[in-house]
């Protein structure tokens, strides 16, 4: 029996590092790629295959299925989710019969309460925690562009047997995926989060890229706040960051290309629906729960909302 990972969510994450998966496991008889995927996407990547570009080259690869049809996709072992946080319970309707009861599941969403959200459609399942760095995006219909060299996937569990998370570490080892297995995830994923809220949040409320709201002093004074105050939040719910989180998120955004923005400040731009409920919102909320003011979270998000 094949191991079959699907893949829900076919944009700049799930179409990065799904497709990386599909190329080393065409045609492989121990693990079968199904991307999960309707519409004008679905079409495209059956009769064309799916297109990944990079800043030096491109790639055209070939999952062994890609459907929205559950007795097309049949049962999972693994399911890695990549959709928009605001499409968390929608996306899995139409797929809960290929969830079984020993389907692993890996969400790679930009917030911190996905896992959460989905252990509460699926509580008997195993639900770990991930995140990844990349900057890509949806071009058109199949086609995804990535920029930069920078890649990371990170995931892992405090429940979950070593046994799993190396198998899934040695799957995306294989493909070439840069990924991580690590011991204290939680505090992990909220180091990504640090660093997407408070770009997300910042860009769009500026309308500026990364350049604009570094080398405008006023712009970045208002970036900082976020930090310091996402950070305090953090802080309060029990996490253990390093010291100088403020400080190496900053020094990470330096270095991200400066005429790159946030998916969020890229949904506003082109009139799509944003994820400001999870990265701007659920920073407010939490403040609130744990007392801590986050009053430039606050500005941000009547202004977003």
């Amino acid at each position: 029996m094949k191991t079959r990972i699907g893949i829900l969510g076919l944009g700049g994450v799930g179409g990065y590092f799904g497709g990386l998966l599909a190329k080393a496991y065409f045609e492989s008889n121990k693990i079968g790629i199904v991307f999960i995927a309707r519409g004008e996407t679905k079409k495209a990547i059956a009769q064309n295959g799916l297109k990944i570009k990079t800043d030096t080259d491109e790639m055209t690869v070939f999952p062994s299925l890609v459907s929205d049809n559950p007795d097309e996709i049949g049962n999972l072992d693994y399911l890695i989710c990549a959709t928009k946080t605001y499409d968390i319970e929608t996306s899995f309707e139409s797929i809960k019969e290929c969830i079984s009861a020993t389907t692993t599941i890996l969400p790679l969403y930009n917030g911190v309460d996905a896992a959460e959200r989905i252990q509460v459609l699926f509580p008997k399942n195993t639900v770990l925690q991930g995140c990844v760095y990349i900057v890509s995006m949806i071009e058109s219909p199949g086609i995804i562009k990535k920029v930069g060299s920078y890649e990371k996937l990170f995931f892992g569990s405090q429940t979950v047997s070593i046994s799993r998370l190396n198998e899934l570490q040695s799957i995306f080892e294989n493909a070439n995926i840069e990924s991580y297995l690590v011991e204290n995830i939680e505090e992990t994923v909220w180091e990504k989060f640090i660093f997407i809220s408070a770009l997300a949040s910042a860009t769009s409320y500026l309308n500026q890229n990364i350049g604009g709201v570094l080398n405008n002093p006023e712009f970045k004074e208002f970036y900082i706040s976020l930090l310091n105050e996402i950070t305090a939040v953090a802080v309060a719910k029990g996490l253990k960051l390093p010291n100088d989180i403020v400080a190496q998120t900053i020094t990470k955004l330096e270095k991200s290309p400066k005429d790159n923005t946030s998916s969020m400040h890229r949904d506003l731009l082109a009139g799509h629906k944003t994820e400001v409920n999870s990265l701007t919102k659920y920073v407010v909320s939490e403040g609130v729960k744990h007392g801590i003011a986050t009053p430039v979270y606050q500005k941000t998000l009547e202004k977003l909302a």
